[in-house]
């Protein structure tokens, strides 16, 4: 847990321990991730509980991405910011948005990404935006695919709390694209990301 402030610390045994309980939620394969220099872990999406779940999985600190609407609150703000988290407009998309993700990884910093950009409606992975390629090719970061399940179930969009599902985190090995940051082929990017989670 090297690097992981006290706050990040202390959410991170919080989360872990309800994980592990409420859940009986398990990660496989964390020692695929790389435990220090810049890394992408790029996730499918289906539940608020996804960001935790896969940062949780780690004993490295994770940078998050948080709406930059949130960090403007007193105390959940300065939160935010202790646990790592990159403000970023509503779409995340923005030139601000990826100017603070790439300053991240080109610190040397792990951060998560959803290449769908947001929550699935049905549980499905949906299509990837272009903004990850963008990402992978100025940050020159490995990807790490991760595959949540279960979170869809236990905590999906229509749901107003949270309910005791089995599921848990797969993590895939890393990948390059050096081909693809050769090119500068942004648009190539998401689906071979998209297709390392699936």
């Amino acid at each position: 847990m090297n690097g992981m402030s006290f706050s990040y610390r202390v959410g991170w045994r919080l989360f872990r321990f309800v994980f592990r309980t409420y859940f009986r939620w398990r990660v496989h394969h964390a020692e695929r991730v790389p435990m220090d220099g810049p890394v992408i872990l790029a996730s499918n999406h289906s539940s608020y509980l996804d960001p935790p779940l896969v940062g949780c999985g780690l004993t490295r600190p994770i940078n998050f991405l948080a709406r930059d609407s949130l960090f403007r609150f007193p105390i959940f703000g300065p939160i935010l910011r202790s646990w790592n988290a990159v403000p970023v407009d509503r779409a995340g998309v923005s030139p601000t948005g990826l100017r603070n993700i790439i300053e991240r990884l080109r610190a040397g910093g792990g951060i998560i990404l959803f290449p769908e950009g947001t929550r699935s409606h049905d549980g499905r992975l949906q299509p990837a935006h272009s903004g990850v390629g963008l990402v992978v090719i100025k940050s020159d970061a490995p990807v790490v695919p991760v595959r949540v399940l279960g979170t869809y179930e236990a905590y999906g969009r229509r749901m107003r709390f949270p309910r005791p599902r089995r599921g848990g985190g797969i993590y895939g090995a890393p990948m390059t694209f050096a081909e693809v940051r050769g090119g500068g082929k942004a648009a190539a990017q998401p689906g071979q990301t998209a297709a390392g989670i699936g």
